[in-house]
């Protein structure tokens, strides 16, 4: 790549949407104590930012105020550090040196099943395999960032997606873009944890994607969260006040859909006024088929 397209690449702002599962079953456990999911992933209008920075040095460095996850354990770091040793492998003449300073705007919350940290590592991925040169395709990105997470290939692919298998294997669904109305109470909600609960149900029927459409879609970690985290499930009551209120993932936000932005932001005016939530994080968005971050690719010459 020569150099001006790559220091016009890195003086951008990068999105990385949240998602939203507008369903999620799980159909069986697998030998390996992964579990087969059937779920549909949807984009909103509500992006971390980052920041790419090529530096001299072969350091790799990400800021981010008010972010507590140590940087060897953050999965934007990890992300950078394996494309830059993928392309070293596959390309010999690639230069070692390939630093590069990471400026992180978190704005998606940690722990709400938004898929906040898998975005930010598609992001990487995706804004360092152009700044870097490193020429691989999307399939390549997508292969690479499932080492990273199962959500991590839905954010590299782009398209709304029934997703099966852990979430991987993706065939692109058309959904209506709906206007979002998100509450996500102030706490971490281990997916771990709700995955080994014994009360999680798994044995959903498997659905045909042609049949998609017929069945009721549930989350079925639902149950088991709003067991063990009562703020959900203060959330969940909530909402239903005025919308049938889902839990993305395995939470900890909740959400529910209208036809237009004016019917979601006015029962968000009203959910910030209930005096015992009105500090928690809520907010309008809209319901994508296409990721923000391929808008944005498409907007530049690369």
């Amino acid at each position: 790549m020569q150099n001006t397209e790559s220091n016009k690449l890195s003086s951008l702002s990068w999105p990385a949407p949240a998602k939203l599962n507008l369903m999620l079953h799980i159909i069986g456990r697998r030998e390996d104590g992964y579990h087969d999911l059937q779920t549909v992933f949807q984009f909103i209008d509500f992006v971390d930012e980052l920041k790419f920075r090529p530096r001299k040095d072969d350091k790799i460095i990400r800021t981010c105020e008010d972010f507590e996850v140590p940087q060897d354990e953050d999965i934007i770091i990890r992300a950078a550090r394996m494309l830059r040793e993928r392309s070293m492998h596959d390309n010999p003449s690639v230069d070692s040196c390939c630093g590069v300073d990471i400026e992180l705007i978190k704005n998606i919350p940690m722990g709400a099943g938004l898929g906040g940290g898998s975005s930010d590592a598609a992001t990487t991925l995706i804004a360092l395999n152009a700044i870097w040169g490193s020429a691989y395709s999307i399939d390549e990105l997508a292969e690479m960032g499932l080492s990273l997470g199962a959500d991590v290939p839905v954010f590299v692919r782009g398209f709304a997606a029934f997703a099966e298998g852990i979430g991987e294997k993706l065939r692109p669904v058309s959904l209506q873009e709906k206007w979002y109305l998100v509450l996500v109470p102030p706490v971490h909600i281990s997916t771990k944890k709700v995955f080994e609960n014994l009360h999680l149900t798994r044995d959903c029927s498997a659905i045909k994607l042609c049949d998609l459409s017929r069945h009721e879609w549930r989350n079925v970690c639902t149950p088991v969260v709003i067991n063990n985290y009562p703020m959900v499930s203060q959330a969940i009551d909530i909402v239903n006040k005025y919308s049938k209120a889902k839990m993305s993932g395995t939470g900890a936000s909740v959400f529910s859909s209208f036809d237009t932005k004016v019917q979601a932001e006015e029962v968000l005016q009203k959910i910030r006024s209930e005096h015992e939530i009105g500090t928690w994080i809520s907010f309008v968005a809209k319901g994508l088929n296409v990721s923000p971050l391929h808008h944005f690719l498409e907007s530049q010459t690369i």
